[in-house]
């Protein structure tokens, strides 16, 4: 296994607590609304070339929550200090769900700020067909069987810790409450960000979607196809929300050919 730790940095007027691991060339990687899901088959893949960094966002885990971000736009521009104290800018990075949401804003007021953008699965634009399902009505654990096509996939029982411990069910609801606070009204998306992406040009952007997920619909995928120029699209079999663990393979493959190009 590679060796990863966790560090806590400060940075941009706080302390964020980090996930690192790995070596080579930084992969900055923004979790998705559930939080920091544990070190995976995919994180040991990319690790053997790259260094992850993962921050835990703030109200999250052991990273205090900053009451003056109120919605991801303000995210987004917290990130973009953190990568410019930490002098990582530009860098490749990979957003999963509302994390994709979080680089879609960024790159959306800076384009130069990363080099290469994998979104998986982002929200963040409003889908030109269906709709980003509503996780506040849901229990955590119906949210997150509904996240993957399988749950017999091997590594579904390892995601965020394993077996659902009182601590982890109490980290869950943490996390549902920082999301709501800054995603609700609208719920998972900013209208104004389709536009604002028109600016992003030259940037190499790859988008990966489950056929299966049943989180964040295939119209979402369109809406980014639409706004980013030249964004390509890697659709993975037998997948839902977690393509990352339910078609692991396929996905570090996809990854890996995107960030070598």
């Amino acid at each position: 296994m590679a060796n990863w730790n966790e560090e806590t940095v400060k940075v941009a007027g706080t302390e964020l607590v980090v996930i690192k691991g790995g070596s080579g060339k930084p992969l900055f990687i923004f979790h998705d609304e559930l939080g920091y899901p544990g070190w995976m088959q995919w994180n040991e893949a990319l690790a053997k070339e790259r260094t992850l960094l993962i921050p835990l966002q703030p109200g999250f885990g052991r990273s205090p929550r900053l009451d003056w971000i109120r919605n991801y736009r303000d995210l987004g521009g917290f990130y973009a200090m953190v990568l410019r104290e930490m002098k990582l800018d530009p860098v490749d990075v990979i957003g999963f769900s509302a994390g994709g949401f979080i680089a879609a804003e960024m790159v959306a007021s800076d384009p130069q700020i990363f080099s290469h953008m994998v979104l998986v699965a982002p929200m963040g634009l409003k889908p030109t067909e269906g709709e980003i399902t509503d996780i506040f009505p849901l229990t955590i654990r119906s949210y997150l069987r509904a996240t993957v096509a399988d749950t017999a996939t091997p590594e579904f029982g390892k995601i965020y810790g394993g077996e659902m411990t009182p601590q982890q069910f109490e980290a869950f609801e943490d996390a549902r409450a920082e999301t709501a606070r800054i995603g609700w009204e609208p719920y998972m998306h900013n209208p104004s960000l389709t536009y604002l992406l028109r600016g992003v040009k030259n940037l190499p952007t790859l988008l990966v979607w489950g056929q299966r997920d049943a989180i964040v619909p295939k119209g979402c995928i369109d809406a980014y196809r639409r706004a980013i120029v030249g964004a390509t699209v890697v659709e993975l079999a037998n997948a839902g929300h977690r393509a990352e663990i339910e078609n692991s393979s396929e996905f570090v493959r996809a990854v890996k050919t995107f960030l070598a190009a």
